[in-house]
Formats: structure tokens, sequence, C-alpha cells
């Protein structure tokens, strides 16, 4: 006598699936929180005051001051193009997502290390003085730096950390559906002619709840 033992089939792991969603959503909201805060902050930072300086007159001296766009606009553009990015990681597939997500990347990194730099640059505020004084050869003095190119440098290492999530997680992020219009409503269904002629026409229209008499 022959025993049949039967083996059972392994089930998925309802636990994986649900730890990868809970993955994609923690990770798909961070970046969109970290990529849209870290662009804000530039955008907002680059207009403050990034160095005081004075300028020697004839009669005494001059105060002066540069903005973050005085210093460079590179973080300022940098910003701009992260914000793009963070949108259009969700309108694209498989390779272009990555590629953007590069971008995403590199815009966080470059307004980082521009910012940086500028916390040290004092070419801006020399530029302000040779126009102030009539002299091509003046030069600033007393020159300090306020904290606002670090809030810009913290602020673009956000948007890069934004960036990093979306290399690494925006796989599990879901796309743009192409179920909707462009405005963003859902596109109507037509509802099938009734000929009036036809018995089995009328009577599918009731059952889908229309009036066939109407149209």
């Amino acid at each position: 006598m022959v025993r049949v033992s039967a083996v059972p089939v392994p089930r998925p792991r309802a636990g994986s699936t649900a730890s990868a969603a809970d993955r994609s959503r923690r990770s798909l909201g961070a970046a969109l929180f970290l990529g849209a805060v870290g662009a804000t902050v530039v955008l907002l930072a680059s207009g403050r005051t990034w160095a005081e300086g004075t300028a020697a007159l004839a009669g005494g001296k001059l105060p002066l001051e540069a903005d973050g766009g005085d210093v460079t606009g590179v973080p300022t553009a940098l910003a701009i193009v992260g914000l793009a990015a963070l949108v259009a990681v969700f309108a694209v597939r498989r390779a272009g997502r990555l590629l953007v997500s590069a971008l995403l990347t590199l815009s966080g990194a470059g307004a980082a290390l521009t910012a940086y730099l500028g916390a040290f640059d004092r070419a801006a505020l020399d530029e302000k003085a040779a126009e102030s004084t009539g002299d091509s050869a003046a030069t600033i003095g007393a020159l300090t730096h306020t904290p606002w190119p670090y809030v810009t440098m913290a602020a673009g290492l956000l948007i890069l950390l934004a960036g990093l999530l979306a290399l690494r997680y925006g796989r599990l992020w879901p796309t743009m559906s192409g179920r909707y219009e462009r405005d963003g409503s859902p596109r109507s269904r037509r509802a099938p002619a009734v000929d009036p002629d036809r018995p089995e026409d009328l009577w599918k229209a009731l059952d889908r709840g229309e009036d066939p008499t109407k149209g």
C-alpha cells in the first residue's frame, strides 16, 4: 500500500509584503517632506544677508552688506531644479526615475557645497565697495558672515537626503496613473448607446439605473 503525503505549498509571507509597503510609504513621505522643506529654506535663506563689512571713505566708513543672491545664485537655481526633480520622480519609471533621483541628489549636494563656499566669500562685498566708493581698488574691511550661509547649506543637505531616499526606495513608489486627465479628474466612461427599437437595450439600460427615455 502506497502512502501519499501531501506537501504543503508555501504561501507568500504577508509580513514581508506589509513591511515593503510600510517602507515605501515612510520613505515617500520622508523624501517629500525633506525635499520640500529643504528647497523652501534654500530659497528663503538665499535672500537673507550673508556678509557684512565696511568700505573706507574720505569722511569715514560706509557699512555694506551682501545677501545670498549677491554672493552666489547657484543654491537658488539648484533648489528650483530639486523641486522640479522631486515632482518629476513620480512621472517616470525605471531608468528615468533613477536619473531624476540622481538629479535630485546632485541638486542638494551642489546647493550645500556652494552655500558652504559662500560662507567665506568676500568678492561680493569687495565689488560693492568698489562701486560705492568709485575706486576699483577698494576692498571691504571688518568683514563678517552671518549664519544664513550655513542655514542654506543645511537645507541643501535636506534635498540631498531626499535624493538618496529616492535612489534607494524610488522603485517602490507609485507612479502617476494614466487614468486621469490633465486636470487631475478621472476620465468618464461613456454609456453604450441605447436603441429604443431593441427591447434588450432598454432592459440593459434599466439594469444600469439609467432612464432609456432620456437622451
